[in-house]
């Protein structure tokens, strides 16, 4: 397909494409590879000589002096005006797809597919297909036949044609303003020679008053009425290869053909479903049904040239000029009117169909990226309403988490899996009824030149794990010399406007003490407090590989220990944890902690008030400082939090030991984490021991609950990342699965409506 050019002045190799279809995707033609002589039509063979024999047809002998006589001359002409405004339309949309690029094979099929995607291409090209069919058994028994149809005769030989740039627009639009201008002067003759009785009763009215010889007509009527079929009977089959090879459905395989070979298979099919029709013998509920899949694939044309050009993406440049979204959204309508006219019945039944087959490519097709109008649609209204969120803060009525999954774990993951997958479940139950995104990163250590080309492959690994978890969201992978540089990256530049991340969602290293990896804990408090900085919120997940998962249904308790104001963010959680079928069945608890025993009613009544508010159903506990301290003096000389207590306090005493060692052997002042520290060691056990106290209360009312939710400290100044990590260890110590959680400088909630 390629072949490499002499190397460049940067020494690459450029890569030069042998065929203007270079992006395309292969064809069938790639893996079966001929050399042939094909022949190409120009314009006159190729297009205005096939759409000029599909319209003169079978009508405008036999049929069109009856119609004259029904509607008399002026509604004849409004008629042949209103359907010659119809295919004038289409026409023009058609041009200007046609000339938007080169065109392979399929015809209108093509056009629409690319334009408005392959669900929408092959529901309206499979509907085309059965009308071309129809339509050869129609001309055959030589009945009514549609004077709006025909005009897609020469599009269905795009791939026979030397030029469908040119061939297309000038041949197309030529046939129709002919025809058109054939059926006017006919219907002003025939009301002018002869009377209504006649023009009723005289089917064959055109050869009495032909000139020079009634043979002309019989000659016309024999080659119009072969013509058309076997126009049919050719088109149909290779529009129907042409859906076959895109590969879309599978079930279609069997018409596949290499490119320029003869669609063998599809014209028995089309052949057999014309004989169908035929020995059907009733051609007033044929006729409709071709009328209606062609019309409906003329709306398709219309609708295609009404997107590309109302969005004028940079890569819509057709050479026909002259056209307007405008007058192809008319087109579209008229051509829905028209089938209306006709008969409601059959529109529904034509539209019931194409959505039939709609939702059966939705579903059994393979996805296939031809960069079509919708596409370019969702990105315009994605920037439209990016620009119209502003840089304001989001009102809490609309505020929407918007989760940063940081999937680097502390430690290893079994190959080919990018992010643990109880983090991808975690995204899920943040989010209500699915609705919101989440944005998966991953940080690769090295130097971005040497690992650029790693990363869009570990990038692609973590796309695709996510959709396989079902998680709706992005994938990026940050190359830095750290993890700690790559989290400042990510949390300054993540997200654009107001669809920047807000919650940052990591999990808890509960393997640094055991693995001894003892970089863990300044990397663990620079993220912290790099979300701290940025104004983002914190949820950190300990217990992560007891996380339940979609059939593992809880039945305990949400506790909810309110320590700090966070903007509402823990209560709102909470109630984004109810939504989940897992924990739909859980009650929520709020702890609430109160200075004296005397102020503990008013903070319930108060707290209370406020849930009501929020329109949240929660139980509300308040515990008094002084009841903490008189456990911990008390009762706790057994309890295991006490004895984690202890041992915490020991080892900040040896590592601050350590500490001064070296400081007094270098010579130089205390310092931690590669900065001077000042250690004010009653400050560290005031820490320790209000630490204590939380986990203790923790312990005794919630040991067995589903889920706990606690506000996250932040990492106190000038004390080291060590003392910090022994603080959380002791904070969550024996609790199996615990949330973390720190707000932002907003509220996430309201009272009002």
């Amino acid at each position: 397909m390629f072949r490499a050019s002499n190397l460049s002045m940067t020494g690459e190799q450029s890569l030069v494409s042998n065929s203007p279809r270079s992006g395309e995707h292969r064809s069938t033609a790639e893996q079966h590879p001929k050399v042939r002589n094909e022949v190409k039509f120009g314009t006159m063979m190729g297009v205005f000589i096939p759409c000029l024999q599909n319209i003169l047809g079978i009508i405008y002998y036999i049929r069109f002096s009856w119609i004259v006589g029904i509607a008399g001359i002026s509604q004849s002409l409004l008629l042949v005006s209103l359907c010659g405004l119809c295919t004038f339309l289409t026409a023009v949309s058609l041009s200007a797809i046609a000339t938007n690029g080169a065109m392979k094979g399929g015809g209108p099929y093509y056009l629409i597919g690319r334009a408005l995607g392959p669900e929408v291409g092959v529901s309206i090209g499979l509907c085309f297909f059965l009308g071309n069919a129809i339509a050869g058994a129609i001309a055959l028994v030589g009945l009514f036949f549609p004077a709006v149809t025909g005009i897609m005769a020469g599009s269905n030989r795009s791939a026979s044609l030397k030029d469908t740039q040119h061939s297309i627009p000038i041949g197309t639009l030529a046939a129709t303003l002919t025809t058109t201008t054939m059926y006017i002067i006919s219907a002003l003759l025939f009301g002018s020679v002869a009377t209504r009785d006649k023009l009723l009763t005289d089917r064959l009215l055109t050869a009495a008053i032909a000139w020079p010889s009634s043979a002309m007509i019989y000659v016309g009527i024999i080659l119009s009425t072969l013509g058309a079929a076997l126009q049919s009977l050719t088109g149909a089959p290779r529009l129907l290869a042409a859906i076959a090879n895109d590969n879309i459905l599978p079930v279609l395989n069997y018409f596949k053909v290499p490119d320029g070979d003869e669609p063998h298979v599809a014209t028995l099919f089309t052949a057999f479903l014309c004989i169908g029709c035929v020995v059907i013998g009733n051609i007033d509920l044929i006729s409709p049904t071709t009328t209606m899949f062609y019309l409906l694939c003329y709306a398709g044309v219309n609708l295609s040239c009404f997107l590309l050009d109302l969005l004028d993406a940079p890569s819509w440049r057709p050479r026909w000029k002259f056209h307007h979204w405008s007058a192809s959204l008319f087109g579209a309508c008229l051509c829905i009117v028209i089938m209306f006219l006709i008969s409601w019945l059959f529109t529904v039944v034509a539209l019931a169909l194409a959505s039939l087959i709609y939702y059966y490519v939705s579903i059994k097709g393979k996805a296939g990226d031809w960069g079509d109008g919708f596409k370019s649609a969702y990105f315009q209204l994605a920037l439209r309403s990016l620009r119209s969120l502003g840089a304001n803060q989001v009102h809490p009525k609309n505020w929407y988490p918007i989760p940063l999954i940081f999937c680097r774990p502390w430690g290893k993951l079994p190959e080919n899996v990018p992010c643990h997958p109880k983090l991808a479940d975690f995204a899920n139950c943040m989010k209500k009824k699915g609705r919101g995104m989440s944005i998966f990163v991953s940080i690769l250590d090295g130097n971005y030149h040497e690992c650029a080309e790693d990363a869009k492959t570990a990038c692609k690994q973590l796309a695709a794990y996510t959709d396989y978890r079902r998680c709706e969201g992005v994938a990026e992978i940050i190359v830095a010399p750290t993890m700690s540089d790559g989290f400042r990256g990510i949390v300054q530049t993540m997200g654009l406007g107001n669809l920047k991340p807000n919650i940052v969602v990591i999990r808890y290293p509960e393997i640094w003490r055991r693995e001894n990896l003892t970089e863990i804990p300044a990397t663990f408090v620079s993220i912290i407090n790099d979300c701290i900085v940025a104004n983002k919120a914190v949820v950190i997940v300990k217990g992560l590989d007891e996380w339940p998962n979609e059939y593992q249904r809880q039945y305990g308790m949400i506790d909810l220990y309110w320590i700090v104001r966070d903007g509402g963010l823990m209560l709102l959680l909470s109630q984004l944890l109810l939504t989940k079928e897992i924990f739909e069945s859980c009650k929520v608890r709020v702890f609430c902690a109160a200075e004296e025993d005397s102020d503990a009613e008013e903070l319930k009544a108060d707290v209370k008030k406020f849930l009501y508010d929020l329109r949240m159903q929660a139980d509300v506990i308040v515990i008094s400082m002084k009841s903490w301290d008189h456990r911990i003096g008390g009762s706790l000389a057994q309890d295991e939090s006490l004895d984690a207590f202890t041992e915490a306090q020991g080892r900040i005493k040896d590592y601050l030991k350590e500490m001064r060692e070296r400081a007094e052997r270098e010579g130089k002042p205390l310092m931690a984490d590669g900065k001077n520290v000042v250690v004010n060691e009653q400050q560290v056990d005031k820490f320790l021991y209000t630490t204590l106290k939380l986990n203790s209360t923790i312990m005794s009312h919630s040991r067995m609950a589903a889920v706990v939710l606690v506000s996250l400290p932040p990492p106190p100044l000038n004390h080291p990342s060590y003392f910090y990590m022994e603080y959380m260890d002791l904070l969550v110590e024996n609790v199996p699965r615990i949330l973390i959680v720190r707000g932002y400088r907003r509220d996430v909630v309201t009272l009002f409506t």
